[in-house]
C-alpha cells in the first residue's frame, strides 16, 4: 500500500492540501489501499494564522507538529529540516507531498531527498522572475529537486518546459485553491463585530498587504494608503491586518473613520468579505485567484506577480507599488467598468481528485 506524507506549513497551505485529504478519504471509502500522513511544520503558529483552518476546512488534526515557527528565514528553514528528517527517518513514506511556496516548501523538499525519497510539488512551476522574494527562491529550489510537478496553468508548464523538465512529470491539473473555494462557497459566513454588520454587499472595499515593499518602509505604506482613501469614494475599507503590517501601520497616525482595521480572519470569514466586496486591493497571490474565480475586481500592489494567468483570463490588474498609478484603476471599480471573469482552464473544482488519482496509479 502506498504511503503518501503530505506537508502544511503557513496559512495557504491548508486551503491547498484540504482537498488532497479529501480526495485520499474518498479514495479510501471505496476501498482502494492508500494511506497518508499530515504533518504540519509549525510554521504559522498563531491560531488565526492556523489552527482555525484545521476546523474550518474539515482537516484532521495532523499527525505531526514539528514546531519549526519564529525566528529568521534560515533558523526557520533549518528547525523545519532537523524536525522533517526525523519525521521522515520515523515513518517513511512513497512520496512527500509539498505545496506552494513557503519556507516550509523548500525545507521539506531538501530534506525529502537527501533520504531518497521522491517529492510531489502541487502549484510547481509558477515563477515571478523577481528574486527579492523569498517565495521565488522556495519556487526555483523545489523545482530543481521536485519528481512529480501538479501544475496550475500553462503558463506553468511552459516555465518547467524551459527549465528542461521532462514532460512525463509535468502533470497540468488545475488549481486546489479552487477547489476549496467552490467547495467552501456556501459555508461562507459574515464576521462577527460592528462594522461587518454595518457594511452592505457591493459597497465597500477588502484591503490586505504584507510584503516588505509594501509595508516596511513607513512612509510609502502611508502614501499607499493615502492613495487608497482618495480614489474610494469615502467607501468603508475593511483591512484584515497582517501581524508584520500591524507594527508599522502604529506609527503612522492614519485617521480616516472609514479605514477600519481588523485582526487576521479566519478563511470563511475572510472570503464572505471578499465575495461581497465592490472590489479588492491586495499583495497577495492567492487573493487574485480567489478574487477572479468569484469574478470580484482586484488591485495587486506589486510589479510582478507569479498568477499571470489571473490577469489574462481573471479579474486582476497588476498595478505596482507606486501609488500615483493607483487611481485610474480605483476609477475604473468605482465605474463599474472593470473587466469579467474569463474562466481559467481546470478552475473546476476536481483538480485534487486529479492529484490523487495519478498519485495513486503512479506509486501503486
Amino acid at each position: 500500500m502506498p504511503i503518501f506524507t503530505l506537508v502544511a506549513g503557513a496559512r495557504p497551505n491548508f486551503m491547498k492540501i484540504a482537498p488532497i485529504i479529501h480526495a485520499f478519504q474518498k479514495s479510501q471509502k471505496q476501498g482502494v489501499e492508500v494511506g497518508f500522513r499530515l504533518v504540519h511544520t509549525g510554521q504559522h503558529y498563531d491560531k488565526k494564522m492556523s489552527g482555525d483552518f484545521f476546523d474550518q476546512l474539515n482537516i484532521p488534526e495532523p499527525d505531526a507538529n514539528l514546531g519549526g515557527g519564529g525566528g529568521t528565514q534560515a533558523e526557520q528553514t533549518a528547525a523545519i529540516m532537523v524536525a522533517f528528517e526525523k519525521e521522515l527517518m520515523e515513518n517513511r513514506p512513497d512520496l512527500v507531498i509539498v505545496v506552494g511556496d513557503v519556507t516550509s516548501t523548500l525545507a521539506c523538499s531538501i530534506a525529502a531527498k537527501k533520504l531518497q525519497i521522491d517529492v510531489a510539488h502541487v502549484e510547481g512551476g509558477i515563477r515571478s522572475g523577481d528574486l527579492t522574494m523569498p517565495e521565488e527562491i522556495n519556487r526555483m529550489v523545489t523545482d530543481s529537486i521536485t519528481d512529480h510537478f501538479f501544475t496550475t496553468s500553462e503558463i506553468a508548464n511552459t516555465n518547467l518546459r524551459k527549465a528542461g523538465v521532462a514532460e512525463e512529470k509535468i502533470h497540468f491539473v488545475g488549481n486546489t485553491m479552487i477547489d476549496t473555494l467552490m467547495a467552501q462557497l456556501p459555508n461562507f459566513r459574515k464576521p462577527e463585530g460592528e462594522i461587518f454588520e454595518k457594511v452592505t454587499p457591493g459597497n465597500y472595499f477588502v484591503m490586505t498587504m504584507h510584503r516588505p515593499a509594501n509595508v516596511d518602509q513607513e512612509q510609502s505604506l502611508k502614501a499607499m494608503i493615502d492613495a487608497i482613501l482618495s480614489g474610494t469614494g469615502g467607501l468603508p475599507i475593511l483591512f484584515p491586518v497582517h501581524p508584520r503590517t500591524a507594527k508599522n501601520l502604529q506609527n503612522l497616525g492614519i485617521d480616516a473613520s472609514n479605514l477600519h482595521m481588523c485582526e487576521p480572519l479566519g478563511y470563511l470569514e475572510f472570503n464572505y468579505l471578499v465575495k461581497n466586496a465592490k472590489g479588492v486591493i491586495t499583495d497577495s497571490g492567492g487573493v487574485t485567484e480567489e478574487t477572479s474565480v468569484m469574478n470580484v475586481p482586484c488591485i495587486t500592489l506589486r510589479d510582478n506577480t507569479e498568477r499571470a494567468e489571473t490577469i489574462h483570463l481573471g479579474t486582476n490588474e497588476l498595478v505596482g507599488t507606486d501609488p500615483k498609478k493607483l487611481k485610474p484603476y480605483l476609477d475604473k471599480i468605482m465605474n463599474g467598468e472593470w473587466k469579467q471573469y474569463q474562466g481559467i482552464p481546470l478552475w473546476d473544482g476536481k483538480t485534487a481528485e486529479r492529484i490523487v488519482n495519478i498519485l495513486i496509479e503512479t506509486y501503486s
